[in-house]
């Protein structure tokens, strides 16, 4: 059976290598923590003392351009919000025109869907009767610019016969703003009459608010979804029963998980090491419940967790022998 290295003390001498590695990761992680600290995104090198190479690279980054790291060979550890957005890379789908050979290390749980949400008074149902009526809309989107919601978005776009362009050309406005849809600079700005639309995800953090407020959530028609299907993406549905005033499920796109994956060719002793290095420490890394991460669950495909692409070879040995998958 595989096991994960203790956090129990030893009596075996620390070697100075590992004192200062300890002192810099220990120290960064710290530093993340603090209020008000605005560099939370990490990125750590290993390789023996000394050496040329730094033979281990691992980055926080959940965007598409660590994707393209990992591809290149360059990182051997990146996550990807949402988790499905993996499965056009190694699909070679979407904005990938070949596939690459992407493996899943495990997926952190976090539930969430797409949603265009748009003030009452545009008199809009349906992104389809946006195209139709060619509104020239305010338009808000997040600003970070390397994140999957952009590529997904122009996905979803294209598949109803409208882009992003297309409104600014109908003399609309697409703003970029910092942060979530539930920040001043864009929710506020929709109650200040400065925004007509909030495209985002992470919805349980705002997508109520916009409701109360009036907003409307656009339903995605069966169509556009069979469409995001054959790329790889999935399905999803805003429940009612979170988000009463709905007033039924809404399709969607599924927007869940932060799969931790590397490439197909990284070594199975750096993902036999990556997975140990996550059981010891998954009370450190935390969950949102809040306790530890459920690491037991995090290795197989569920509603919350979405495993789109297979595990790498070492990853399904190191969680298969800890008894977490079947």
């Amino acid at each position: 059976m595989a096991t994960a290295p203790s956090d129990k003390p030893t009596n075996r001498p620390v070697g100075r290598d590992t004192i200062r590695s300890r002192l810099v990761t220990e120290v960064a992680s710290a530093m993340v923590d603090q209020e008000g600290w605005p560099h939370r995104q990490a990125r750590v090198s290993l390789r023996p003392q000394g050496a040329d190479k730094w033979e281990v690279n691992m980055i926080a980054s959940d965007g598409p351009a660590a994707l393209d790291m990992v591809a290149r060979g360059e990182m051997q550890l990146a996550i990807s919000n949402p988790a499905m957005y993996l499965a056009l890379a190694v699909r070679g789908t979407g904005p990938y025109k070949t596939p690459i050979p992407l493996r899943a290390i495990t997926v952190i749980p976090s539930p969430d869907q797409l949603a265009f949400a748009v003030t009452e008074k545009t008199g809009l149902r349906s992104l389809e009767e946006l195209r139709e009526r060619r509104l020239p809309l305010r338009v808000s989107v997040r600003g970070q610019r390397d994140h999957a919601l952009h590529p997904i978005t122009h996905e979803v776009l294209k598949a109803v016969g409208f882009s992003l362009d297309d409104i600014v050309s109908w003399g609309g406005q697409v703003r970029y703003d910092d942060g979530l849809p539930s920040r001043d600079n864009r929710f506020g700005a929709m109650l200040r009459g400065e925004v007509d639309m909030i495209i985002d995800e992470a919805v349980r953090g705002w997508a109520n608010n916009a409701l109360d407020a009036g907003m409307r959530i656009l339903p995605l028609e069966e169509s556009v979804i069979a469409k995001m299907e054959a790329l790889g993406l999935r399905r999803a549905v805003m429940p009612v029963a979170r988000y009463p005033k709905l007033g039924k499920d809404l399709p969607t796109l599924d927007f869940s998980g932060f799969a931790v994956y590397t490439h197909a060719d990284v070594p199975d002793a750096v993902i036999a090491a990556i997975c140990a290095g996550i059981e010891a420490r998954k009370e450190q890394i935390g969950w949102q419940d809040p306790g530890p991460l459920p690491t037991e669950r995090s290795c197989r495909d569920t509603a919350d967790g979405p495993l789109v692409i297979p595990l790498h070879p070492a990853a399904e040995k190191f969680w298969r022998g800890l008894g977490y998958l079947d």
